[in-house]
C-alpha cells in the first residue's frame, strides 16, 4: 500500500514523542539538542558542530545555551546522566525557527522528514493554546453575564479544562478520619 510521504502513518517522529520534548525554558517552547539529535538520527555532537559551522544562521532568538542554573534544573528534574557523569557542556535549546533552520544545516532526507514533524507539533500545540484562551474568554463573559446560580457550574467547567501536570498525590502517614 503507498502512503504519500510525510503522513501520519509514516511518520518518523510521532508528533506525541516531539510534544514530550517540548520544554518551556525563558519563556519559549524550545527543543534541546540531545533530544533533536536522537530525532535526527545523529549524534549530539555531530549536530553541535553542524550548528556551530553555520553560526550566522543562529541568532539567540532561535538558539540559546543553558545557564548553569537552568542546565542544573533539568539535570535534576530529570536525574539525567551517563556512566562518565553527565554531559560535559551545558545544552543547546533551539525554538522553533532554530529547529526550522536545522534541517538546511543537517542536509538529510530524515532532517527533512523530521522537521515536518516537529513544525506540526508546534501549530498543533499553538492550536491547543488558542482554543483553550477562547474558551476561557468566553467562559469569563458568561460567568459576569450570570449570576452566581451558576458559579458551581463553571467552577466546575474551569477545574476540567485545567491541565493536571502533576497527578495528585496521597499524603504519607496515619490520617483520622476528622482529619480528612
Amino acid at each position: 500500500m503507498a502512503t504519500k510521504k510525510g503522513t501520519a502513518a509514516t511518520a518518523l517522529v510521532p508528533l506525541e514523542r516531539v510534544e514530550r520534548h517540548i520544554l518551556l525554558i525563558r519563556g519559549e517552547k524550545v527543543l534541546l539538542d540531545a533530544d533533536l539529535a536522537e530525532m535526527y538520527g545523529v549524534t549530539t555532537r555531530a549536530l553541535n558542530q553542524a550548528v556551530k559551522r553555520n553560526l550566522d544562521r543562529f541568532p539567540d532568538d532561535f538558539m540559546f545555551q543553558l545557564s548553569d542554573e537552568e542546565a542544573q534544573a533539568l539535570r535534576s528534574q530529570f536525574v539525567t546522566s551517563n556512566s562518565r557523569g553527565g554531559r560535559r557542556y551545558r545544552p543547546f535549546a533551539f525554538t522553533e525557527q532554530g529547529v526550522a533552520m536545522l534541517s538546511s544545516v543537517l542536509r538529510s532526507e530524515r532532517a527533512v522528514q523530521v522537521n515536518v514533524q516537529i513544525m506540526r507539533t508546534f501549530v498543533r500545540l499553538r492550536a491547543m493554546l488558542s482554543s483553550n484562551a477562547a474558551l476561557a474568554r468566553k467562559l469569563n463573559e458568561l460567568e459576569r453575564k450570570y449570576d452566581q446560580n451558576f458559579k458551581v457550574v463553571f467552577d466546575a467547567i474551569r477545574q476540567l479544562m485545567t491541565r493536571p501536570d502533576e497527578p495528585k498525590r496521597r499524603s504519607i502517614g496515619y490520617h483520622t478520619e476528622a482529619g480528612k
